[in-house]
């Protein structure tokens, strides 16, 4: 296992955080603080998660998560998009019912173009649609 790792890009609708390698007690902090640096990178802010690379996490992940979730309520704004979440963490979001606030989806990039074409960006064509798989129900996982 190696240090935790978090890439993060930026789009006009949404920011795209994805971590890979480990998050744990030290890593929460890192990844907390990376969350506050970008936070007005979009409206809302929306922000995109996808954790399916990382090789360990233990109840960081939920705190992390949990942060965001509390900024966004004290502020009255915001929105979570959890990308391709292994059934392990879609266990510990429903237990602890962090399921409810956030939106599953199975690719960041379907889930950016879906953003892109809700907000009416005139850089969309107006006949794009969003394939159905973009939207998970029930989550479907790939090996």
């Amino acid at each position: 296992m190696s240090g935790l790792r978090i890439e993060t890009t930026r789009h006009l609708h949404c920011t795209v955080m994805r971590a890979s390698g480990v998050l744990d007690h030290a890593g929460r902090a890192r990844f907390s603080a990376r969350i506050n640096a970008v936070w007005d990178w979009s409206p809302g802010p929306t922000l995109v998660f996808d954790l399916a690379d990382l090789d360990f996490y233990d109840s960081s992940v939920i705190g992390v998560l949990a942060m965001a979730m509390q900024r966004m309520a004290e502020e009255g704004s915001g929105q979570i998009y959890v990308v391709r979440p292994s059934d392990h963490l879609l266990s510990v979001l429903r237990l602890t019912d962090l399921l409810s606030h956030v939106e599953l989806r199975e690719s960041v990039e379907e889930t950016v173009a879906e953003l892109m074409l809700r907000s009416g960006d005139p850089g969309v064509s107006g006949h794009a649609a969003i394939p159905p798989s973009s939207m998970i129900s029930p989550p479907r996982y790939r090996s």
